[in-house]
């Protein structure tokens, strides 16, 4: 069985925020798969996805401040500036953190650890609406 869905985010201000449910309950026929894998994949070169911990907001706060800090805005040797001091380190940030990230299910829902959640970065000022497209497969629930 497979499932697909475009999943919209609202926009977010730069940084890094954890959407798992958001995305999770966009996608409902995700309770339709006893075991499988999701795929999420982000339609954007400036923001990225990744898995990390869903307890401490500090950890979102930490990660933010490491991307900004490794990669830092008006850094003077990037050419590509047309769309703003923010648009080229957003680039690169994409590339370091990934467009995708896949999980397993399980009975219709991720089977994360018991830390893990999903994070939109967003490593624009102004990013603007973001889309995911899900894809799920596996053995259809029942």
């Amino acid at each position: 069985m497979w499932v697909q869905e475009r999943v919209r985010l609202a926009p977010r201000p730069r940084g890094v925020h954890l959407v798992t449910r958001e995305v999770v309950s966009a996608v409902p026929d995700l309770a339709r798969i006893r075991v499988g894998l999701a795929h999420v994949f982000i339609r954007h070169t400036s923001a990225s996805l990744t898995l990390n911990e869903n307890a401490s907001p500090d950890v979102r706060r930490d990660l933010d401040r490491w991307l900004d800090r490794a990669v830092p805005d008006d850094t003077p040797w990037f050419e590509h500036v047309l769309e703003g001091p923010d648009d080229m380190p957003a680039h690169v940030k994409s590339v370091l953190v990934g467009a995708a990230v896949s999980f397993p299910l399980r009975d219709g829902r991720p089977l994360l650890g018991t830390w893990q959640g999903l994070y939109l970065c967003e490593h624009r000022d102004d990013g603007g609406p973001r889309e995911l497209v899900v894809t799920a497969w596996g053995e259809p629930a029942g």
